[in-house]
Parts: C-alpha cells; structure tokens; sequence
C-alpha cells in the first residue's frame, strides 16, 4: 500500500499510475482516490494521482483540528514533494476543487491549471446543509445492497445513472461490518465541518481570481444544489477563457465519466500538451 509521512508523522495513502503529464485527483469532503474511478479509463496517456485526505479512505485518522483545507493543501504538496515532482495539474471535486483553488492562490507554481467538479467560490446554502444532514452519521442501511437503493431513492437531480452505479458507490464508501454499515472515514469529520461553517465568512472570489492565470476548467452538475447556476455564470463572467460543460440528470456531484465531463476534461489536457 503505497504511502508516505507528512510533517506531523501521518501515514497518508496515494496512488500513482501512469506516465505523462501529472494530474493530482482531489476528491469530495468525506470520500477518496475510488472517487476517480469511474475517469480513469477514459483518460488518455497521463500520470493519475490520487490522495486519501487524512481521516478518509486508507489514510491515518488524526483528528478533528486536522481536517481543515490548508492542512490537506500542506498535505497534497507534501505529496508532489515525495513524488519529486515541482508541479501538477489538478482535478478537484467539490471539497477537492476549494482545496485546488487554495493551492492556486497560495501555491501557484506548484499547480499547472486545475479542473473544478461542481464547486466555485460560493457554495449555496441548501447544498450544504444538505451535507450537514449526513456527514459523520452511520447510514441506517444495514447492507451494501440496502444502502444502493437508499441512494437511489434520495438522488434527488439524478437521472440515466448507468447500471449498477449506486451499488458501487455504497461498496466504495461504506464497510460492511457485523453491526451492519459503517462509514469509511473518521466520524470527527462532522465536527470539523461544522467548525468550518460557523466559521466562515465572506466569499473565496479572491482565491479563484488567483487562478484563472493558468489553465482553468468547470464541470458543473444541472441539477447541483451546491454550486448555482448565476454563480457558475459569474466564474465564466470573471474568466472568459475558463472551460465550461454542464452535465445533465447529474447533481451534486457529476461521477465524471459522462460525455460533457469528459469533453471538459480532454479540452482541458489539450491545453497542457
């Protein structure tokens, strides 16, 4: 299992496959690398990256103060660092690309251009207490096979998901255990979130402005209750040349192996070559 050491000594899981240019896959709030899998084989030629946060996936859990943005920002360069690698582009979904857009804004010759998936510089209040209802909480579900039909039944904005989708999502980010399911991250997550949300104030418009001198890409879910439809046009408004795809029958979050994902993400590699 490859890993490495961060400064404080957590193990950190990551994955590197492939040759060409680096693409660093940041996934969403409470989810990891398995994130990306549904890309991976419709990628071309290139080096996927991919990095389990501290407290999710296969990483070491390290606590609730840990789990902040510019701590997994640390952490995402600690992982160019050991790699040897000066730079990377990035494809950052929802807690991915806010984190991008803080390594765009404070680190900007370590990111080559950045993809965002459903995530800008606002994020709507429905969405996120959407996310509130059930970061940190077991799913009453019992069984993986339970869990894909809860998930389908309260996809709300979802449509034509191939077959088969929501029994891999619930195996990708639930454990099977004797009690039932358990979520595969630290439940001090919640309490991270929650500390971020009292805490926040204003917007991140300045940080996505520090971006948009490089490559600068945006999948955005029709159905996306995170990311708004006049803030998305706002983005496109301050970068002209950022590139833009709406995904149908998709909410928050697109899987990104739909056909309007991919177009973004091929034209946005082309810009790289």
């Amino acid at each position: 299992m490859p890993t490495f050491t961060a400064a404080d000594g957590a193990r950190l899981h990551y994955t590197d496959e492939g040759n060409g240019i680096p693409l660093l896959c940041l996934a969403g709030l409470s989810r990891n690398g398995s994130d990306f899998d549904y890309v991976a084989p419709h990628l071309p030629p290139l080096r996927m990256i991919r990095l389990d946060y501290r407290g999710r996936g296969q990483s070491d859990w390290t606590g609730e103060d840990s789990y902040t943005v510019p701590q997994e920002g640390a952490d995402a360069l600690a992982l160019l660092d050991h790699l040897g690698l000066d730079s990377a582009a990035i494809l950052g979904t929802s807690r991915g690309g806010i984190i991008g857009m803080f390594l765009g804004a404070t680190a900007p010759d370590r990111v080559r251009g950045l993809i965002l998936n459903d995530v800008g510089p606002v994020l709507d209040p429905l969405g996120l207490e959407r996310i509130r209802d059930y970061i940190g909480r077991r799913p009453n579900a019992r069984t993986h096979a339970e869990a894909a039909i809860a998930l389908e039944r309260f996809a709300t904005g979802f449509a034509n998901v191939p077959p088969g989708r929501w029994m891999e999502e619930a195996r990708r980010h639930f454990i099977q255990t004797e009690q039932g399911l358990d979520i595969n991250y630290d439940p001090a997550l919640r309490l991270a979130f929650l500390k971020a949300l009292d805490a926040q104030g204003g917007d991140l418009w300045p940080m996505f402005e520090r971006c948009t001198a490089k490559p600068l890409a945006l999948i955005r879910g029709a159905n996306s209750d995170l990311l708004t439809q006049s803030v998305a046009d706002e983005m496109m408004e301050r970068c002209p040349d950022m590139i833009y795809g709406e995904v149908p029958d998709r909410a928050h979050i697109p899987f990104l192996d739909e056909p309007e994902s991919l177009r973004v993400i091929n034209r946005f590699l082309g810009l790289l070559i």
